[in-house]
């Protein structure tokens, strides 16, 4: 029994040590004024200055056609499905727990939609 919880703390240990790192996808404006995806490594646990925390409900087929993000901010979706194309045609579906950082503050920017039958429940968190 005791070697079985030794195991089990030395699983749980080394699985939060690997955890102090998280992936989000980043929404950024290239060198071509178009808005790219790819991904950014986030420090768990430490804290990142903001301005504040606006909730947001999107409705099933809502459309916002091609804006830059108004601010660099985390959105967080909570529920539904959010969905965000850009320039090259590229779609990104977003879900519960998904996180973007926004950060295509210029150029064309891209189009968020809301997808599927259910309303989008989501937060944005404007970075300081």
């Amino acid at each position: 029994m005791m070697l079985a919880m030794k195991y089990q703390l030395a699983f749980l240990q080394q699985f939060f040590y690997k955890c102090r790192i998280m992936k989000v996808a980043r929404l950024y404006t290239g060198n071509d004024g178009e808005s790219h995806f790819d991904e950014i490594e986030v420090e768990v646990e430490k804290l990142q200055a903001t301005e504040g925390i606006q909730f947001r409900v999107g409705p099933p087929g809502q459309v916002q056609d091609w804006h830059p993000a108004p601010r660099r901010q985390y959105v967080i979706t909570l529920s539904g499905q959010g969905e965000i194309e850009i320039g090259d045609g590229t779609k990104r579906r977003f879900g519960p727990g998904d996180i973007m950082l926004a950060d295509d503050l210029t150029g064309r920017g891209h189009v968020t939609r809301v997808v599927g039958s259910q309303p989008r429940l989501y937060v944005q968190v404007p970075l300081k």
